[in-house]
């Protein structure tokens, strides 16, 4: 008898340590966390998640955490639809009305449609939400906190997490223009923006290098336009190419099956088309379009060319209209982006149909600084041409807006003077997103300094793959991006700042390896400027944390830099 206590003792002892226990410091770190580690749930084999089965979300939902689980830890959970038994339970409330005589229906802002709670006691798992996007974000939360490591069980701490995001627009930007990358990496890099909490997929589409968006009402234009005879392989005084015709685009079918997976994951794609200027790979197609009838070829190598659309021909708007018009019938983005930056004049002041136009709308050159001007491809001050630029982006705000979109546009598109409701995205600096936000205009801070991921992360630039290093963004610089300066705007005006947006340049990024690269970790740090308020920010214990999130990198098959600076 005494020797079968000791077998049951040393069985109980092994079982404990087959459990692998859950840890709540995760990436971003939510905005509330209670937690009490002398007791916990444990998570086992063959347990069930409830769900709504009538809601199609709900469901989703629960099939993405009962294979996030499964991949985590081995175990297999079951789902139970709406069986309140089930010792995890996802569920949407309704959200509490001021009076209970009102008969106002609650308006949500737009960060409690992503508020949840986390609820561990001895009963299980409780998550609950306002919508499912919510929900969503929840799991991703107890997914994040799950150990990566095959065991009979799991104990979960108890805890209460309540969380929503700081900001309603967390976007990263992929530029497929400059290189091509297929769907199912677009699918993988969309999966490693949900895992960080991100929101907004802005996809570059078009570029000097390659048009990727098919138009069907200009076939030739992705057919022809997006393949470039050659590739600059030595960007110095003296070009060297590959001499490699290089190509690819998606077809509006490749845009709409992106767009699913997205939203699915509850992520908005910002499609982008850059005009007028980055322009010449539809120049090479249409030759009519840019100031001096051309030839244009697709451009073989980087940089701000001069070769822009044509200011003053008529047939410029209507070739734009007909290609955002697809565009809106392809992405159901409430923002759709216009480019706008890098746009050089100097074609448009020789240009007589471009004088003409100018002419023709009583454009005069102000001698005022603008503030967020200059930079490469643009002219200081209030000129003619950069306000002929704004009577095209007027133009075509008013055709989005007749689809029930808004216009973004970089921060370039400051210099003519902003059309009535445009978004700017400010990327030289944040003195353009500051000047905008002052006009009573929305805004999303890029700025390339803080935000920029086609620039090495490493002081050392030997032991990371080439790409543009002019600067270094490391984490901790990316990290320490603060985008409301209460010195510079005031509460109202700050309000105004939507967000936040990392960008990948691909100038020099052709692979998915070297993609994902440059993307992490540093998307964890930007997840925390995106997500997290300033008080709860400290970038060594967000180093803490990271070895957790770093495995999961590495069950996801997410290729990332190790070291960290």
């Amino acid at each position: 008898m005494k020797k079968l206590g000791i077998i049951i003792l040393m069985c109980a002892a092994a079982c404990s340590a087959w459990a692998q226990r859950a840890s709540y410091n995760i990436i971003p770190l939510p905005k509330e966390v209670k937690t009490d580690t002398t007791q916990f749930f444990t998570l086992a084999n063959g347990m069930g998640i409830a769900f709504d089965e009538g809601n199609e979300e709900s469901t989703r939902i629960a099939r993405f955490l009962q294979q996030w689980v499964k991949e985590a830890t081995g175990l297999e959970l079951q789902l139970t639809a709406a069986d309140k038994k089930s010792p995890v339970r996802l569920t949407l409330i309704a959200p509490a009305k001021q009076g209970k005589k009102s008969k106002q229906p609650v308006e949500l802002t737009e960060q409690q449609k992503e508020s949840y709670t986390l609820t561990v006691n001895k009963e299980g798992v409780l998550i609950s939400a306002y919508e499912p996007a919510g929900l969503f974000r929840a799991t991703q939360t107890l997914r994040k906190s799950l150990p990566i490591a095959k065991g009979q069980s799991v104990e979960l701490p108890f805890v209460q997490i309540t969380d929503q995001p700081r900001f309603t627009y967390r976007g990263v930007l992929l530029d497929c223009g400059r290189h091509f990358f297929s769907v199912e990496f677009i699918k993988q890099f969309l999966d490693a923006m949900a895992l960080h909490g991100c929101n907004q997929f802005h996809w570059h589409l078009t570029e000097d290098q390659g048009w990727r968006f098919e138009v069907k009402a200009y076939p030739d234009l992705a057919k022809k336009g997006s393949v470039r005879e050659k590739s600059i392989i030595a960007p110095s005084k003296v070009r060297l190419y590959d001499n490699i015709p290089y190509g690819g685009y998606y077809t509006q079918d490749e845009c709409r099956e992106v767009v699913k997976y997205a939203a699915e994951r509850y992520i908005n794609v910002v499609p982008e088309i850059d005009m007028p200027g980055h322009m010449q790979s539809a120049l090479h197609v249409f030759p009519n379009l840019g100031c001096t009838g051309g030839p244009y070829p697709v451009a073989p190598h980087w940089g701000v060319m001069r070769e822009v659309l044509c200011g003053g021909n008529p047939e410029t708007l209507n070739f734009l209209k007909t290609v955002f018009g697809e565009l809106c019938d392809v992405f159901p983005s409430p923002f759709i982006h216009i480019g706008g930056d890098e746009c050089p004049k100097e074609r448009w002041q020789k240009c007589p149909k471009c004088q003409a136009k100018i002419k023709e709308l009583g454009l005069a050159s102000e001698n005022v600084k603008v503030d967020g001007d200059g930079g490469r491809g643009s002219q200081d001050g209030r000129s003619a041409e950069n306000k002929l630029q704004t009577y095209i982006n007027h133009e075509i705000e008013q055709f989005l807006a007749s689809r029930g979109r808004s216009l973004i546009g970089w921060d370039e598109i400051l210099a003519g003077g902003l059309t009535e409701n445009a978004i700017v995205m400010s990327w030289r600096g944040t003195k353009g997103g500051i000047a905008a936000a002052k006009q009573n205009h929305r805004v999303i801070m890029s700025p390339n300094v803080f935000a920029y991921i086609d620039h090495p992360q490493l002081k050392d630039l030997s032991k990371s793959p080439r790409t543009t290093d002019s600067y270094v963004v490391s984490c901790s610089k990316m990290y320490s991006f603060e985008p409301l300066v209460p010195e510079e705007l005031t509460k109202e005006e700050g309000d105004c700042i939507l967000g936040v947006q990392a960008n990948l340049w691909t100038e020099h990024v052709a692979y998915p390896e070297h993609a994902l690269y440059q993307l992490l970790p540093r998307l964890g740090a930007m997840s925390e400027v995106q997500w997290c308020n300033p008080e709860q920010k400290d970038f060594e214990n967000w180093k803490a944390r990271l070895p957790q999130l770093k495995k999961l990198y590495d069950r996801m098959g997410l290729i990332y830099c190790n070291e960290i600076e």
